[in-house]
């Protein structure tokens, strides 16, 4: 079964490697094992200058791949999906033999052999210790590493069943926007703790090894001190936490296919409809505006997308003044990170569409109505955050002066970030196949490396469209010229102005002369 699930699962990698995809799977491998290789390298280092040493920083490291292991899935979609328990659902295997066999294919992939060469380390680093160490070292790597793939299953697999329903799935996004954050205070927790890891602190040291990912090194430890009682209650921990983990990942792969899961808010029937006079125009912008407001609140993957965009544009200025770093120079300008995320994550508009572009295609008119009321749909989400933030921010940062140069630039990067946003659609549009199955993470397919980086330069061409406003706030500032730096503020809002109407423009005359070509950009995969 193991075998047979491995060998589906490296085909199914195989075929699907061509293209951007094949590049981006090079360089996520050449990465991932770079890094493998830097912790077996520490490793064995730590273990040169004493077994204490090394037990601790072989449970630093355990500890970190664990928690890699935890919020990667979170951040990159709801980790690996080559193989989906729907597709062996109407097969007659128990869960108990589903598990094992996708817990096995799970163990194919770059991601694991990463992790094994990392967890190697402990084996690599006994071996100066002894025979007995390293016998005991390949026997809990195997179950550290069955510990670790099992956790990540198992979290992974119970948020997938609490954030099933609509709401769940907005928690979902919260959660995943907050794991692809954490490098930041894991980055501050690091700069803290490495100076007690190297001067091995003991109390920290009995703490990593009372934590799961520490018995296996407590139990090489064990084994090169003569504590055998030490080495045989490590293995059985980890034996006895993988069985109930392998229990508990059989219980959510019946709960994931017998569950069904729903994108639909709660029913409203028998409550009366109030008749409500709409503010937008009563035109075919109006109409459209309307439209694009009702889907990026109702759409889970535009809702998510929105979401997490406008989340990360906050959390990284005020996460970094959190930090003492920073604080006068990022917390200010929040606003403009926001509108910078916005546009970067939302630009495949006619990706998340599909197929139903064709609507605008044939019908006579509608390709300037449907620019235009994407362009304001979009401003009248992102741009009333943005600004609240411009305002309130600088003053909460104690930045006075800043407030020129939020303001100043602001005006300009909404009106070139709604001009790109449709000139990326409509150029560099790429699919977004139907969601299918329960993982709530998973929002669809990615764009890879070519879109990629033109979406990456597209944020540096927001720099462009603020250079106006820059020149004069930069005079101001070295002249101390007050005057000059609020001067742009109305030179910042006609060149966004010019700039939303320029792009969107272009953009309205690519949609019309090839619009077929972008409906098979993005039609989506069977």
């Amino acid at each position: 079964m193991v075998g047979v699930l491995i060998r589906m699962k490296l085909r199914v990698l195989s075929h699907s490697l061509g293209g951007s995809r094949a590049a981006s799977f090079a360089f996520g491998a050449l990465v991932g094992l770079a890094a493998g290789g830097a912790s077996l390298f520490l490793v064995m280092l730590g273990y040169q200058h004493g077994v204490s040493i090394g037990t601790t920083v072989a449970s630093v490291l355990m500890l970190l791949w664990t928690i890699g292991w935890l919020i990667g899935p979170i951040i990159m979609g709801g980790g690996d999906e080559t193989l989906r328990p729907e597709n062996f659902a109407l097969l007659p295997l128990s869960p108990n033999k589903l598990a094992f066999g996708l817990l096995g294919a799970s163990l194919a992939g770059v991601p694991p052999v990463a992790t094994v060469i990392a967890f190697l380390g402990l084996v690599v680093g006994a071996l100066w210790l002894g025979v007995l160490p390293a016998i005991v070292a390949v026997i809990t790597v195997v179950l550290a590493l069955a510990f670790t793939v099992l956790l990540s299953r198992v979290v992974v697999g119970a948020l997938g069943a609490v954030l099933g329903s609509r709401r769940g799935k907005d928690l979902g996004v919260l959660l995943a926007a907050l794991a692809g954050l954490s490098y930041l205070p894991l980055r501050y927790a690091g700069e803290a703790l490495a100076p007690v890891i190297l001067q091995n602190n003991p109390v920290l040291g009995g703490t990593l090894r009372w934590l799961p990912t520490g018995w296996a090194p407590a139990a090489v430890e064990g084994a090169a001190t003569g504590n055998w009682l030490t080495v045989i209650g490590a293995v059985l921990a980890l034996a006895a936490v993988d069985g109930l983990l392998l229990v508990a990942y059989a219980r959510l792969l019946v709960l994931r296919l017998t569950t069904p899961q729903t994108n639909v808010g709660p029913s409203r029937a028998g409550r009366a409809k109030v008749s409500r006079r709409s503010l937008l125009p009563a035109t075919p912008i109006g109409a459209v505006i309307s439209k694009e407001l009702r889907l990026w609140w109702r759409d889970a993957r535009r809702r998510a997308t929105m979401l997490t965009s406008v989340l990360i544009g906050l959390f990284i200025p005020v996460f970094s003044s959190a930090g003492g770093r920073g604080a006068l120079v990022m917390l200010p300008f929040a606003g403009l990170w926001v509108v910078g995320f916005s546009m970067l994550q939302v630009s495949n508009l006619y990706g998340f569409d599909g197929t139903a572009v064709w609507h605008t295609l044939v019908t006579p008119g509608a390709a300037r109505a449907d620019v235009r009321g994407r362009q304001w749909a979009w401003g009248l989400i992102v741009g009333p955050i943005a600004i609240i933030a411009g305002l309130v921010l600088p003053g909460v940062a104690g930045s006075w002066w800043a407030y020129p140069w939020v303001l100043g630039v602001l005006p300009a990067l909404l009106g070139c970030g709604a001009g790109f946003l449709l000139l990326l659609s409509v150029y560099w549009a790429f699919p977004m196949p139907i969601q299918r199955g329960s993982n709530p993470f998973n929002q669809g397919n990615r764009p890879g490396c070519s879109r990629a980086l033109v979406r990456l330069v597209s944020m540096l061409l927001l720099l462009v469209g603020a250079l106006p406003s820059l020149v004069l706030l930069i005079i101001g500032q070295v002249t101390a010229n007050p005057v000059l730096s609020w001067l742009a503020v109305p030179v910042g809002l006609l060149v966004g102005g010019f700039a939303a109407w320029w792009l969107g423009r272009l953009a309205e005359q690519r949609l019309l002369s090839r619009g077929p070509e972008l409906l098979a950009q993005v039609k989506a995969a069977a």
